[in-house]
């Protein structure tokens, strides 16, 4: 088909119409913006010549390519006046019976080879193509908001669509600047197919109070370096059409994890959709506006749990990348550190690992030599737990097994002073087991650092039922004085981040082992489609998919969810040692350094 698809009508001007008509006029075609009402095409002519104006001010566009893409654009208020159009995407409220009513009164009116598109990311493009007289020129083109700036576009193919269509709308998103991901006709397709599981999941856990709002938000942010918290993206979104896009999923897969949280059918009923309403998991300054402005569960400023114990100097337990880490970042905020492993030797080299990483900061004029020297100074290696008899708060970084850390909390307990804080840097274990191996579990908490430590700003503070308030509040003031966002959170399997992260990871794993899109397209799409700095297959190889495979294990044997179970694909690739990048194979292959 060589259509150039030169004429195209928009139909549906809210933000998303508006945008996509925007990208269609600035690349050169004819755009026709339908919509039955006069103040959005109103508003969709303003918005247009407001961003167009922007571009022009930051020396993105000419101002006489801002005119002609303006030239470009015209309004309507009927379908009649798509009659010219080769391409027509609808992009009008998620509703069948609205999205078919388009599409009936459309085969009237357009040529028998115009193209006609769904921006649903919820509904079947198979169902509203076969209400259609043309279903083999139907297809889905959904664009991600703001639709200027996102790179994604899905094509979206039912069983009845053409090549030829296909085809033809592929080349236009490339032709647009877009990287198009061709895919099947399922709900949510693949980026709000792993999207709105994992904000379905944050819901619920916000909802179940094991987190603040504030900390779920801020530990996605920090632990994942994702451009928003998922409540806050819930807000975005819409929460009313989050959950239909959940309803829809779910009714397809059946899987708990998209059974929509309560929390979002009360919100929804109660029209607190998030910022087109002014108010859903927080509140904004006006509707539709994207400023928090404080409300009655806003954190009061400087609130914390009473006094904590002091500390002056921290024991580091362990010599492998996270121990070193942890003490390179309690030695440059000015702590005395004391680096115990379990021969003087690797204590040594964990300490040289640590000179290193220094080094590479003074090179890249991040420290001066005399801080390096300084903290250098700070950090004692010892081949001994004994060398934590005076330390004021013990921190251990060691193999991810539950005896082992049982062992060194065990013998903490000899060698520590009484008071002195007890830390586990677990990130999928049960703290308060880990603590029952002392005699004193109200000194001791999870603090969860992320790899690289001196980079990472998050520590996940995990409070046991047996945790003393003096010790959560020594931790939160730690971590105030090494610079890290502190997030509270309960005693269960993953905490916030991996809790929220790794079902997601396995959600892309199952995409695959359906066969329904490749590694590539999939990671692409949470990239480009959801902000990610990694796509999930890149992010498994890099953690290692043994690491991953026991954090699903434990995820699953906690909350008995089937939807939960580890991906059979990474339990063979584990079998197979195909571990991730530290292998040289995982989901990928990598050369060997």
């Amino acid at each position: 088909m060589d259509t150039p698809l030169s004429t195209i009508a928009v139909v549906g001007l809210g933000t998303m119409g508006t945008g996509i008509a925007e990208v269609l006029a600035l690349a050169g075609r004819e755009v026709i913006g339908i919509d039955i009402s006069e103040a959005a095409a109103l508003g969709a002519v303003a918005s247009l010549e407001a961003s167009t104006a922007r571009a022009v001010g930051r020396g993105r566009i000419t101002e006489e390519e801002r005119a002609a893409a303006l030239a470009r654009f015209r309004t309507a208020d009927t379908l009649r006046a798509a009659a010219d159009a080769e391409l027509v995407i609808e992009v009008v409220p998620e509703s069948y019976e609205i999205k078919q009513q388009v599409f009936r009164e459309l085969d009237a009116i357009v040529s028998p080879t115009t193209i006609l598109a769904t921006g649903t990311n919820a509904l079947s493009v198979t169902r509203l193509a076969a209400e259609s007289q043309r279903p083999e020129r139907v297809l889905g083109l959904h664009f991600f908001n703001p639709a200027p700036a996102m790179k994604l576009v899905e094509v979206v193919s039912s069983v009845l669509t053409a090549p030829p269509a296909v085809e033809a709308v592929t080349a236009l998103a490339r032709e647009l600047g877009k990287e198009p991901v061709a895919v099947g006709d399922r709900p949510g397709f693949v980026a709000d197919g792993l999207l709105f599981g994992y904000l379905n999941q944050a819901a619920a856990m916000y909802e179940a109070n094991y987190a603040s709002r504030e900390d779920i938000d801020a530990a996605m942010k920090l632990g994942c370096g994702l451009p928003m918290g998922p409540l806050a993206l819930l807000d975005l979104i819409g929460i009313d059409t989050a959950r239909t896009v959940l309803e829809a999923m779910y009714a397809e897969s059946h899987d708990r994890l998209h059974a929509p949280a309560p929390i979002l059918g009360q919100l929804s009923s109660a029209g607190l959709t998030g910022r087109k309403a002014g108010r859903g998991f927080y509140t904004y300054d006006t509707p539709g506006g994207q400023d928090v402005v404080p409300d009655a569960l806003t954190p009061a400023a400087g609130a914390e749990a009473g006094a904590g114990r002091e500390v002056a100097s921290v024991g580091v337990a362990g010599s492998g990348t996270m121990a070193s880490g942890i003490a390179e970042v309690f030695a440059k905020a000015g702590y005395g550190v004391v680096l115990a492993a379990r021969t003087q030797e690797k204590a040594d080299l964990a300490k040289g690992r640590i000179a290193k990483s220094l080094e590479r900061s003074v090179a890249k004029g991040r420290l001066s030599a005399e801080a390096r020297d300084e903290t250098l100074a700070r950090i004692t290696a010892a081949g001994s737990l004994d060398a934590f008899a005076e330390v004021d708060l013990a921190v251990e970084a060691v193999a991810e097994d539950l005896e082992v850390k049982r062992q060194l909390f065990a013998a903490l307990d000899k060698v520590c002073r009484p008071g002195a804080v007890l830390a586990t840097t677990t990130s999928s274990l049960p703290v308060v087991a880990i603590a029952r191996a002392t005699a004193r579990p109200e000194d001791v908490i999870g603090m969860h650092f992320f790899n690289p430590a001196p980079a990472m700003k998050l520590v996940e503070v995990v409070r046991t039922v047996l945790t003393a308030d003096d010790v959560h509040a020594t931790v939160r003031a730690v971590c105030a004085k090494i610079r890290k966002h502190p997030v509270d959170c309960g005693d269960r399997a993953g905490f916030i981040v991996n809790a929220l992260l790794f079902p997601y990871l396995n959600n892309a794993i199952k995409m695959v082992e359906e066969h329904y899109a490749s590694l590539d397209d999939i990671d692409a799409a949470m990239k480009l489609g959801g902000g990610y700095p990694m796509g999930p297959f890149e992010l498994l190889d890099v953690v290692g998919l043994d690491v991953s495979l026991a954090i699903e294990k434990v995820l699953h044997q906690e909350f008995r969810d089937p939807g939960l179970a580890p991906a059979p694909l990474l339990e063979h690739l584990v079998a197979a040692g195909c571990l991730g990048r530290k292998t040289g194979r995982g989901f990928r292959e990598y050369a060997r350094r």
